[in-house]
């Protein structure tokens, strides 16, 4: 071959690489990389106390910053408004009859696959700390930190998997102070990552940092409409509940009175649970923690000893509403904070473009609507739950949807955002229609909801129900057989059950229909209603 044709060679070889390498630098250029997963969950945090939905009780800046950089969901829920079934369905996709974990009783069911271990499997880094709720050993996870149970507000023990440690502080610093470590020293710059940032607050008893509390015990707040509800218009659910603020809420363990100065006054709790816990908490403040303490309280108790000898059935459940939303939304200003050092973190350091983060609760709570607190119920105030999304690569900032979405479907949203294929029996949606502003291709127009845990704490009784934008239906069963349908549009309070209404019947007749296709779609029937209560009948918790 001579000069010429060697010349020619090696420029169509050349120029062959080049178009090789120009067509990988596209390839590479239009492969999408994976996004980052921040998901945030604080424990019982209703609604009702983030200013994105209503600034009556507090003002929550950071929270509100994933609803004014992202999604606000205003129509979001749970599938069964307690803990640790919350908590199992978000990690597995699945309904509570699916996955096993029905309540708090009985143990998670660990070969259940988790969106965790997938995406760790898929090369996604991950971690998490704080609270889990249910077993010592979370799959799927690089590193975690996390509260045994419900775990405590002030120098917390943590399980990890090098062996337990307790750390001295507040819960909520020390949960963000763990996330922002992991995420500034061990954070792998090459792999996208999922971490869960779970915070225990504001579970009851509601213990707040003493910057809080020593600002927000010298606060009032608004009552709700519905805090000397009758029930008269529900059925024996709502009346036979044990969540009332007056008779049930403790005086010690969650108002703060002091056990000594409770019994000196004559008051009775339900149970010495409350006094045991008190003192189980107060136990666990070092020196200087307790001082602290007893600077504020010592003035409320002293403030209490006064009042009570003329206080009237009215009085007291005022008084008691007062402090638990001094407590709680104490608690939630802690999460707030902490929230904005994350973002700040996230904004800081050039991670936030690609980063889904969310905001979540794993369920609602009730914060005196019709005299309670806790949750459990179909009521609004339980089964909905607060959902703020931001990913500014494909959220519209500002956006706001009313679809009905649900727990059940994080699992299949983060599969499907990081481009891996969700396992079959998956039974959620993916948000992602949602999400990327294509609301038409969203399907679901009603969601499925059952409660399990009865009898038991609070005496909530079992039900199941659907859910759409205009209506209710419930299902209470077991030791009775009622049903209830508010008219969410036209009652949004939910205080007149229409069941039985001659203008509802068709309404009535369409949701029960609607029902069944939903209990069959997602293989909840009454042959697993009955294996349930025969599980709480073999463990005595049914005699």
């Amino acid at each position: 071959m001579n000069s010429g044709n060697y010349v020619k060679a090696a420029t169509a070889l050349t120029f062959a690489a080049t178009l090789c390498l120009v067509s990988s630098c596209k390839e590479e250029q239009a492969k999408p990389e994976r996004p980052n997963i921040v998901f945030i969950m604080s424990d019982d945090h209703a609604y009702q106390a983030i200013s994105a939905y209503s600034d009556k009780l507090i003002r929550t800046p950071n929270i509100d910053r994933l609803s004014r950089e992202g999604m606000l969901f205003t129509n979001a829920s749970v599938t069964n408004s307690i803990c640790a079934p919350s908590r199992a369905t978000i990690l597995t996709g699945k309904h509570t009859h699916i996955h096993g974990k029905i309540d708090n009783i009985f143990p998670f069911d660990t070969t259940n696959v988790t969106f965790p271990q997938i995406l760790h499997e898929q090369g996604y880094q991950t971690a998490m700390f704080g609270k889990l709720h249910f077993g010592n050993n979370p799959k799927g996870f690089d590193e975690f930190k996390i509260l045994p149970g419900q775990g405590d507000y002030y120098n917390p023990q943590f399980i990890t998997d090098k062996g337990d440690t307790t750390i001295q502080g507040y819960v909520t610093d020390i949960i963000t102070d763990l996330t922002l470590d992991w995420l500034e020293k061990r954070r792998r710059e090459e792999d996208p990552f999922m971490l869960f940032y779970l915070h225990k607050a504001p579970h009851r008893e509601w213990l707040p940092a003493p910057r809080h509390y020593k600002e927000f015990t010298k606060r009032s707040f608004p009552e709700p409409e519905t805090l000397f509800d009758d029930y008269d218009g529900r059925g024996s659910a709502a009346r036979e509940a044990e969540m009332n603020l007056l008779k049930h809420m403790t005086i010690s363990a969650d108002n703060k009175i002091y056990p000594e100065v409770a019994k000196d006054l004559g008051i009775e709790e339900l149970s010495e649970w409350g006094f045991n816990v008190f003192k189980s908490k107060y136990d666990r403040f070092t020196e200087e923690q307790r001082e602290e303490w007893d600077a504020v309280y010592g003035p409320i108790n002293e403030e209490f000893k006064a009042l009570y000898p003329n206080m009237n059935d009215s009085a007291f459940m005022r008084w008691k509403y007062q402090r638990y939303m001094q407590d709680y939304l104490g608690c939630i200003a802690s999460v707030d904070e902490n929230v904005g050092r994350v973002l700040d973190y996230l904004d800081e350091n050039g991670l936030s473009e690609n980063t889904i983060v969310v905001y979540t609760s794993d369920q609602g709570f009730y914060l005196g609507e019709h005299g309670w607190f806790d949750k459990r119920f179909i009521y609004d105030e339980s089964f909905k739950t607060p959902l703020l999304i931001r990913w500014p690569e494909k959220i519209t900032p500002g956006s706001e949807t009313d679809e009905m979405v649900q727990n059940l479907d994080f699992a299949q949203t983060f599969l499907e955002a990081a481009g891996v294929e969700s396992p079959e029996d998956m039974q959620g949606e993916s948000l992602m229609p949602l999400l990327e502003g294509r609301a038409g291709e969203w399907t679901r127009d009603a969601v499925y909801y059952h409660y399990y845990e009865y009898p038991g704490f609070h005496m909530v009784k079992r039900h199941y129900g659907i859910v759409n934008k205009d209506y209710k239906l419930a299902h209470f069963y077991y030791d009775i057989d009622e049903w209830e349908l508010f008219d969410r549009k036209n009652d949004p309070l939910e205080l007149n059950n229409v069941y039985d209404d001659p203008d509802y019947q068709e309404v009535v007749k369409d949701l029960k229909r609607e029902l069944q296709e939903l209990r069959r779609k997602y293989k909840d029937s009454k042959e697993l209603d009955q294996h349930f209560i025969q599980k709480y009948e073999e463990r005595g918790l049914i005699e």
